[in-house]
């Protein structure tokens, strides 16, 4: 919110009050709370998942490997100083284990914003056949990871949702 709102909102008692200098987009695109008619569509953000896997790009590969593994995962999302920096697939796990995950990590995955509209996204991940997403915000900080079939499934209850209310 601007100064001059923030302002205005402390003189009338409120105390927490805070002057969000990048403005809404960014503050949505960081998946932070919101209100209105817009709350209540289901976005990216709302539909991420939390549970996943992360390591240091410093992590040897044999250590990374055992937390993927016993987590029942296929993957992991390699995080310095709270910033995705990488992934690493499958296939990256089942080499020498004594290399680090910066090595032989995929640098800069693909990432979404919590605020993506999520017709335009399940359509491209569709065409792309990308079963899920990395969700960040927009200095790169990890939020969550989306599956296509969530967010499918959120998107055909809110198409259901309005069909139903006329």
């Amino acid at each position: 919110m601007s100064s001059r709102a923030a302002w205005r909102l402390e003189s009338m008692g409120f105390t927490a009050v805070y002057h969000y200098q990048v403005g809404k987009a960014d503050w949505l695109a960081c998946g932070l709370p919101r209100e209105g008619k817009g709350a209540t569509v289901p976005t990216v953000g709302d539909l991420a998942r939390h549970e996943f896997v992360t390591c240091a790009p410093q992590d040897r590969i044999e250590d990374v490997r055992q937390r993927v593994r016993a987590a029942s995962q296929d993957e992991c999302l390699v995080i310095y100083q709270d910033v995705l920096v990488g992934r690493l697939r499958a296939t990256m796990l089942d080499g020498d284990g004594a290399v680090t995950a910066a090595e032989v990590m995929e640098s800069g995955p693909a990432t979404v914003r919590a605020n993506e509209p999520l017709p335009a996204l399940i359509e491209r991940m569709q065409k792309r056949n990308v079963v899920r997403i990395v969700v960040t915000t927009p200095t790169g900080r990890l939020l969550g990871v989306l599956l296509r079939a969530d967010a499918e499934k959120a998107l055909h209850e809110q198409l259901n949702t309005q069909v139903a209310a006329g």
